[in-house]
Protein backbone atom coordinates (compact mmCIF):
# COMPACT_ATOMS: atom_id res chain seq x y z
CA UNK A 1 0.00 0.00 0.00
CA UNK A 2 2.79 2.41 0.89
CA UNK A 3 4.52 1.64 -2.43
CA UNK A 4 1.34 2.64 -4.29
CA UNK A 5 1.23 5.95 -2.44
CA UNK A 6 4.89 6.64 -3.23
CA UNK A 7 4.31 5.79 -6.90
CA UNK A 8 1.31 8.12 -6.96
CA UNK A 9 3.39 11.04 -5.74
CA UNK A 10 6.17 10.21 -8.19
CA UNK A 11 3.64 10.29 -11.01
CA UNK A 12 2.14 13.56 -9.81
CA UNK A 13 5.55 15.18 -9.37
CA UNK A 14 5.97 15.37 -13.15
CA UNK A 15 4.34 18.52 -14.54
CA UNK A 16 3.24 16.96 -17.84
CA UNK A 17 1.64 13.96 -16.14
CA UNK A 18 -0.12 16.19 -13.62
CA UNK A 19 -1.47 18.38 -16.42
CA UNK A 20 -2.66 15.29 -18.31
CA UNK A 21 -4.44 13.98 -15.22
CA UNK A 22 -6.19 17.32 -14.69
CA UNK A 23 -7.31 17.38 -18.34
CA UNK A 24 -8.58 13.81 -18.17
CA UNK A 25 -10.45 14.59 -14.97
CA UNK A 26 -12.51 17.01 -17.08
CA UNK A 27 -13.20 14.80 -20.11
CA UNK A 28 -12.05 11.97 -22.33
CA UNK A 29 -9.34 12.99 -24.83
CA UNK A 30 -7.16 11.43 -27.51
CA UNK A 31 -3.38 11.75 -27.61
CA UNK A 32 -3.42 14.38 -30.35
CA UNK A 33 -5.85 16.55 -28.37
CA UNK A 34 -3.72 16.32 -25.23
CA UNK A 35 -0.58 17.04 -27.24
CA UNK A 36 -2.13 20.15 -28.78
CA UNK A 37 -3.60 21.45 -25.53
CA UNK A 38 -0.35 21.00 -23.59
CA UNK A 39 1.88 21.94 -26.54
CA UNK A 40 3.94 18.82 -25.89
CA UNK A 41 5.06 16.38 -28.62
CA UNK A 42 2.78 13.37 -29.12
CA UNK A 43 5.49 10.79 -28.26
CA UNK A 44 6.00 12.51 -24.90
CA UNK A 45 2.25 12.46 -24.22
CA UNK A 46 2.02 8.79 -25.22
CA UNK A 47 4.93 7.86 -22.94
CA UNK A 48 3.29 9.63 -20.01
CA UNK A 49 -0.10 8.07 -20.72
CA UNK A 50 1.54 4.65 -20.70
CA UNK A 51 2.93 5.35 -17.22
CA UNK A 52 -0.47 6.51 -16.02
CA UNK A 53 -2.11 3.44 -17.51
CA UNK A 54 0.50 1.13 -15.94
CA UNK A 55 -0.41 2.56 -12.53
CA UNK A 56 -4.09 2.00 -13.28
CA UNK A 57 -4.89 5.72 -13.17
CA UNK A 58 -6.24 6.02 -16.70
CA UNK A 59 -8.05 3.77 -19.08
CA UNK A 60 -8.23 3.79 -22.85
CA UNK A 61 -10.77 2.89 -25.47
CA UNK A 62 -10.27 2.57 -29.21
CA UNK A 63 -12.77 4.45 -31.34
CA UNK A 64 -12.18 3.79 -34.99
CA UNK A 65 -8.46 4.37 -35.50
CA UNK A 66 -7.98 6.61 -32.47
CA UNK A 67 -7.39 5.81 -28.81
CA UNK A 68 -9.16 7.95 -26.23
CA UNK A 69 -8.08 8.17 -22.61
CA UNK A 70 -10.04 8.94 -19.49
CA UNK A 71 -9.21 9.16 -15.83
CA UNK A 72 -10.18 6.24 -13.62
CA UNK A 73 -11.93 7.83 -10.68
CA UNK A 74 -11.75 4.89 -8.27
CA UNK A 75 -8.50 6.05 -6.65
CA UNK A 76 -9.69 8.04 -3.63
CA UNK A 77 -6.35 9.68 -2.90
CA UNK A 78 -5.96 10.87 -6.47
CA UNK A 79 -9.51 12.20 -6.55
CA UNK A 80 -8.97 14.10 -3.28
CA UNK A 81 -5.87 15.72 -4.76
CA UNK A 82 -7.70 16.59 -7.98
CA UNK A 83 -10.67 18.02 -6.07
CA UNK A 84 -8.31 20.17 -4.00
CA UNK A 85 -6.67 21.44 -7.21
CA UNK A 86 -10.09 22.27 -8.70
CA UNK A 87 -11.14 24.01 -5.47
CA UNK A 88 -8.08 26.24 -5.80
CA UNK A 89 -7.85 26.40 -9.58
CA UNK A 90 -7.11 30.13 -9.62
CA UNK A 91 -3.78 29.34 -7.93
CA UNK A 92 -2.56 27.37 -10.97
CA UNK A 93 -2.24 29.64 -14.03
CA UNK A 94 -0.90 26.87 -16.29
CA UNK A 95 -3.89 24.68 -15.54
CA UNK A 96 -6.21 27.58 -16.36
CA UNK A 97 -4.48 27.95 -19.73
CA UNK A 98 -4.82 24.20 -20.33
CA UNK A 99 -8.50 24.27 -19.40
CA UNK A 100 -9.12 27.18 -21.77
CA UNK A 101 -7.46 25.27 -24.60
CA UNK A 102 -9.44 22.17 -23.65
CA UNK A 103 -12.76 24.00 -23.76
CA UNK A 104 -11.94 25.82 -26.97
CA UNK A 105 -10.45 22.94 -28.91
CA UNK A 106 -12.81 22.43 -31.86
CA UNK A 107 -9.99 23.52 -34.17
CA UNK A 108 -7.78 20.86 -32.58
CA UNK A 109 -10.44 18.25 -33.08
CA UNK A 110 -10.83 19.08 -36.76
CA UNK A 111 -7.08 18.84 -37.32
CA UNK A 112 -6.51 15.95 -34.99
CA UNK A 113 -8.85 13.07 -35.49
CA UNK A 114 -12.08 14.33 -37.01
CA UNK A 115 -13.51 13.83 -33.54
CA UNK A 116 -16.86 15.16 -34.66
CA UNK A 117 -17.36 12.07 -36.91
CA UNK A 118 -16.40 9.52 -34.25
CA UNK A 119 -19.25 7.94 -32.36
CA UNK A 120 -18.64 8.63 -28.66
Amino acid sequence: MMKQLINMFKILSDETRLRIIILLAQKELCVCEISSILEVPQPNVSKNLTKLKDLNLVTSVRKEKFVFYKLKKENKILMQIINDIFDNFEDYPQLIIDQTRNVDNQKLLDLCCNHHTIQL
